[in-house]
């Protein structure tokens, strides 16, 4: 059975599987997950518990002797099983095989899973420790997710928050989820219960907002400049070298300008096999309708021209010019609406 995260907790004021999966690389909601699943199990009487970690030379020996052999005492236990990569290998594979075909009775096999590679979920070994019990794929939330979930989090500690306070909270932390949690629990012992206001977290809540380049560039196509620039600046400010940033931004320039392309000569285009995930099409789609061919011709050509800059090569405040790609992406002109010269003026 798959789950979202947020299905786990009322799966398990069910009842227990034999068998929970968790992945993903969201620190706090993996946690908080098997945490859950640990304290349900010992409300259950799971007493005992063995950990493993799957790292170079784990011998898969001892999950099968684990499974086989009888608690000295009889009583039930939990066998936590960390697989960092996601990736079982050969041997790996056959032993979570054999597990998910026989799972030993007063056993709950709970693994703990990196992020998965594509196309690992369709793998044997995964669908059948799915069909024997439960999988939680847990993925980074999305802004929209973000305040839904810190809006619940104050609301379980007896806080009412104004729309704006959540917004503000969000903003602080966004793309940290355990700087959120610290924060919530921050402002619930400064306050306690009852109203806050956006007043309330400024005084109380730190910024802690951490970003990737993956987040800029989808504010960027989500033509919500104001987001991104507040992104870029994080970006700098945790020192992200403009390379990387520049990568990601000239990934979707180019992606955007070949769904015009192909517009223009009538040609259906499949982005899960241009390598786009399915929770971005939409996004795309949509950032697509904003430019034809001209439009992102000229944003290839201004990815070129930052990316001559950051080389030395020409001209130009790099920032300055990762700032107004950022914008133009976001459907935003910094500088009017004329193209600019090909080079810039100042210095670096």
């Amino acid at each position: 059975m798959r789950l979202k995260a947020s299905q786990l907790e009322s799966h398990l004021a069910k009842g227990l599987a034999a068998v929970y999966v968790l992945s993903g690389d969201e620190p706090l909601q993996m946690m908080e997950a098997a945490d859950a699943v640990r304290a349900a199990a010992r409300d259950q009487g799971y007493t005992e518990r063995e950990v493993m970690t799957v790292e170079a030379g784990f011998d898969w020996g001892t999950l099968t002797a684990a499974s086989d052999a009888l608690s000295l005492f009889a009583e039930r236990r939990v066998i936590d099983l960390r697989l960092p990569s996601g990736k079982p290998g050969q041997q790996g594979s056959k032993a979570l095989q054999m597990y998910a075909e026989r799972p030993p009775e007063d056993t709950i096999l709970l693994i703990q899973a990196g992020r998965l590679e594509r196309g690992a979920a369709n793998a044997k070994w995964y669908k059948e420790l799915e069909a024997a019990g439960v999988a939680v794929q847990i993925w980074p939330l999305s802004p929209e997710e973000t305040r839904d979930w810190v809006a619940s989090r104050l609301a379980k500690r007896g806080m009412a928050p104004t729309p704006e306070a959540v917004a503000l909270l969000v903003e602080r932390v966004e793309g940290n989820l355990l700087a959120a949690a610290q924060e919530i629990d921050k402002l619930s012992l400064l306050h306690g219960e009852g109203p806050v206001d956006a007043d309330t977290v400024v005084e109380a809540v730190a910024d802690s907002a951490r970003y990737s380049v993956y987040d800029l560039a989808d504010a960027a196509l989500a033509a919500e400049p104001a987001r991104a620039v507040r992104i870029l600046n994080g970006l700098r400010g945790e020192g992200v070298e403009p390379t990387l940033i520049l990568w990601s931004l000239t990934r979707d320039v180019r992606l955007l300008a070949g769904l015009a392309f192909a517009q223009v000569a009538n040609r259906r285009v499949d982005l899960m096999r241009m390598g786009v995930l399915k929770k971005r099409h939409a996004l795309v789609q949509r950032a697509a309708r904003r430019g034809d061919t001209r439009h992102w011709r000229r944003l290839l050509a201004d990815c070129a021209r930052v990316d001559r800059c950051i080389k030395g090569q020409e001209r130009g405040a790099v920032w300055d010019e990762l700032l107004q790609l950022t914008l133009s992406l976001s459907g935003q002109v910094l500088f009017g609406a004329s193209p600019r010269p090909s080079s810039v003026a100042s210095g670096p």
